[in-house]
């Protein structure tokens, strides 16, 4: 599912630590037309449930959720 996925902005909060992953993705997700797809790559542990529970209580979709060593990468589709 989503193999292919081609964000249209990508932002890298690698070295960020909270709360700066979360409001540097509120940020660029404002960038994005409505559909469009951010693509975030972080380090900071609590970003995997901070990004998702924001994405849940703001209403955009993660397409995707991939985790490899220590980088969290998201694929937020941008809803309203």
């Amino acid at each position: 599912m989503y193999s292919d996925l081609v964000p249209d902005k990508e932002l890298d909060c690698v070295g960020f630590y909270c709360p700066m992953p979360i409001s540097m993705t509120k940020e660029a997700i404002e960038d994005i037309d409505i559909g469009q797809v951010l693509r975030v790559d972080a380090d900071d542990p609590a970003a995997e449930e901070d990004i998702k529970r924001w994405a849940k209580r703001t209403g955009h979709d993660i397409l995707k959720f991939e985790k490899e060593g220590a980088i969290l990468t998201f694929y937020i589709k941008r809803m309203k």
